[in-house]
């Protein structure tokens, strides 16, 4: 055969081949998880449902540095609204691929939801569980002039002045229904003020114009560290390291008050697993950082880290203990 008909053919068998194994590659392309290719290739919104500079902010500030810094930009994105309904429709309606998550709270997603009678949302049904980022207890804490130094002094306090003490809280939070439970549990009267802001129900605590309020650790930490408020008891389970001397509601003759107050991060419903596993992963591995863990830390709460499953469970949980709270106290909102 002459040599240029083999050269022919073998120039021939190797476009042959080449195109064989670019066909494979794109067929097998086709067939890989989303993750294993190149995601993310543009930025991230994480959207907060909250003002900027409050705890829940900050903490979606954290995860969204380290979320940065291992996997890809990150936009943090505020959308606040009451009960953070409208961001949790934002995230719920978007395109279920990865790229729109939402800094997920129990006030948000395990409260609102049964609290608002038109609220127009799901927790279990229009959202992808991600990943727990942390959590943080409820402190029962009065004005530093009040003279109440126990959760049982203040509940006599309560009863021998009915109807003239009161306490601040953004309406549908945790700080709010734990207000309402501690008076279903104990029997007093104690008036609720709404507030937009916990920062501005904190600052009336402060200056005295609200004898008390119920408020997560990551808001008042500093301001019971320096005396200018007083910390009765703390509503988680076990006692928090940084006020070690603050007893439980438990310990302090009230047992059934709600679960802690958390973030966390959810996805739309359909996000593609193998794409919510990867963040998941990242999560985790930051929350296992010593620098992210001391930042939530300092920030009054708790590193969660915890895989899919467990967190999925997790909301299934939070979602129905909340609405329990909601059932016995009759809360509502318009």
């Amino acid at each position: 055969m002459p040599a240029g008909r083999i050269r022919l053919r073998t120039r021939t068998a190797i476009l042959f081949v080449a195109f064989v194994a670019f066909a494979l590659t794109a067929t097998l392309a086709l067939d890989l998880p989303a993750d294993a290719a190149i995601f993310p290739d543009r930025p991230i919104k994480l959207i907060v449902p909250f003002a900027p500079g409050g705890p829940p902010d900050v903490a979606a500030r954290i995860i969204g540095d380290w979320l940065s810094s291992h996997l890809g930009p990150v936009v943090v994105e505020n959308h606040p609204s009451p009960g953070g309904l409208l961001a949790a429709k934002l995230v719920a309606s978007a395109p279920p691929d990865g790229y729109t998550l939402l800094l997920a709270t129990s006030g948000g997603l395990a409260i609102s939801p049964f609290l608002y009678k038109n609220a127009g949302m799901d927790p279990i049904k229009d959202f992808a569980a991600v990943a727990l980022v942390s959590s943080t207890s409820v402190i029962v804490a009065v004005n530093a002039g009040m003279p109440a130094r126990k959760v049982k002094e203040l509940v006599a306090y309560a009863k021998a002045n009915p109807g003239k003490l009161n306490y601040g809280a953004v309406i549908g939070t945790p700080p709010h229904l734990s207000g309402e439970m501690f008076k279903h549990l104990t029997g007093i009267d104690i008036v609720f003020v709404p507030y937009k802001s916990a920062t501005q129900a904190t600052t009336d605590v402060l200056s005295g114009q609200m004898n008390m309020t119920f408020e997560g650790t990551t808001g008042i930490l500093p301001f019971l560290k320096n005396g200018q408020l007083r910390a009765l008891a703390v509503t988680s389970p076990v006692r928090i390291a940084e006020i070690a001397d603050v007893p439980t509601m438990e310990e302090s003759g009230y047992p059934g008050m709600p679960p802690d107050a958390w973030q966390a991060i959810v996805a739309p419903a359909g996000t593609p697993a193998d794409l919510a596993d990867k963040i998941n992963a990242v999560v985790n591995a930051g929350l296992a950082d010593p620098q992210v863990q001391k930042r939530i830390v300092d920030l009054g709460g708790v590193p969660r880290p915890m895989s899919r499953p467990a967190f999925a469970a997790f909301i299934a949980d939070q979602t129905q203990r909340w609405r329990d709270v909601i059932r016995v106290t009759g809360v509502t909102v318009e």
